[in-house]
């Protein structure tokens, strides 16, 4: 069974930072894509990042790109979301999420997707 454990969650001030990282049980090599999600209370899952594994093209939700940053660790097995400068509206239950093929849902799009994590909370206060 694939696992995917993410860590790095916490409480920050608005205009912090936090690092996440989601570990695969496997060799990220056998994935297609990994992404990141996230959902706030009353909200829908919504796509954050993604990555093409072993390809260097990455994707990001309007409402992070020049604050976030993905980027995969094929030695380690992991998948990282670099988040600076945290906005109140970032606070969620953030997801790791990786695909064998291709579904053509869209990278972004949770039903590209057939394995996530347990999810990460990250609390940004004023």
């Amino acid at each position: 069974v694939v696992q995917l454990v993410e860590s790095g969650g916490g409480s920050v001030q608005a205009g912090g930072s936090l690092k996440l990282s989601c570990v695969a049980s496997v060799d990220i090599g056998s994935m297609y894509l990994m992404g990141w999600f996230r959902q706030a209370p009353g909200k829908e899952r919504e796509g954050v990042a993604a990555t093409v594994i072993g390809d260097q093209d990455t994707y990001y939700g309007d409402s992070v790109k020049d604050r976030f940053t993905i980027s995969q660790d094929n030695a380690e097995n992991t998948v990282n979301l670099q988040m600076n400068d945290l906005k109140p509206e970032d606070a969620a239950t953030y997801y790791c999420a990786a695909a064998r093929g291709v579904r053509n849902f869209g990278y972004l799009t949770p039903s590209e997707y057939g394995l996530w994590g347990q999810g990460t909370q990250v609390t940004v206060s004023p």
